[in-house]
């Protein structure tokens, strides 16, 4: 049986483990996904050399970026976004040889692990339907590692991009800052926090929402529930909408891929 799972903390609102073994069974694969609420980042160490069956890891907040400098190998385009979200573990008996794994790693470990983004995957192919000529700028609510891989994203697909903080920060803006001229400049707005979360259903990001026309897109990364508040509000004011489900989808099925690639 192959291992896979989650690590991050809390793990309570994570989608992965049912996706992902509601797939195993259906397609009748011998594997299991488990959550891994690690309480630290230098647990994942310990965790590895436990678990010797264990084959692929997603990655959750808060460790997305802080993942990286525990992995044998970045991924150039997880290295740009600077977070990872999956990492593919090879074991000695994965491989060729003991010695073609021992050549890559130091110490007494017997695994091997690289580290890719497969949001920036989910988010390209989920939002790239919606967007227009006039979609040239986007504002990114949040700063977490998440909003890394929007903003790589948006920016790969030719969108200048913007980053909205709660506090003051250098190269960002704070959401007092957003003005109703600037949501003219600014037609596409993601959410990457997690404002309007269940259970908090009455919660929304603190922007001018009178200022959204029919020209807007506003993306939440929330997919629980359906409509968060944020979304709501866009409707009301004519704006095309949309959760993060089918990202979600997308880069669940990414990941599957980067751990089972040669």
């Amino acid at each position: 049986m192959r291992k896979f799972g989650i690590i991050g903390n809390p793990l309570g609102h994570s989608f992965s483990p049912g996706y992902f073994n509601e797939k195993f069974l259906n397609e009748h694969i011998d594997a299991v996904y488990e959550k891994h609420e690690l309480k630290n980042i230098t647990d994942l160490t310990e965790l590895l050399d436990k678990e010797e069956l264990l084959c692929g890891l997603n990655v959750t907040i808060p460790y997305k970026e802080k993942v990286m400098e525990y992995l044998d190998y970045v991924s150039p385009e997880a290295r740009s976004v600077g977070a990872v979200n999956v990492i593919k573990v090879t074991h000695t008996n994965d491989v060729g040889t003991v010695k073609e794994l021992k050549s890559k790693v130091t110490g007494k470990k017997t695994y091997y692990t690289e580290g890719y983004n497969s949001d920036v995957f989910g988010f390209i192919n989920s939002i790239r339907p919606l967007l227009m000529s006039y979609h040239k700028k986007a504002l990114i609510l949040g700063t977490g590692g998440a909003s890394k891989a929007i903003n790589y994203s948006l920016q790969q697909l030719g969108l200048e991009t913007v980053f909205v903080s709660r506090t003051v920060r250098d190269n960002m803006i704070t959401y007092s800052q957003i003005t109703p001229e600037m949501m003219q400049e600014y037609l596409v707005i993601v959410n990457c926090t997690p404002c309007g979360m269940a259970p908090h259903y009455d919660e929304c990001p603190d922007i001018p929402y009178d200022a959204l026309t029919s020209r807007h897109i506003l993306y939440d990364l929330i997919y629980n529930p359906d409509e968060a508040l944020f979304l709501k509000k866009g409707k009301q004011q004519g704006a095309m909408t949309k959760n993060g489900l089918e990202m979600l989808l997308l880069q669940a099925d990414e990941s599957w891929r980067l751990w089972n690639k040669k």
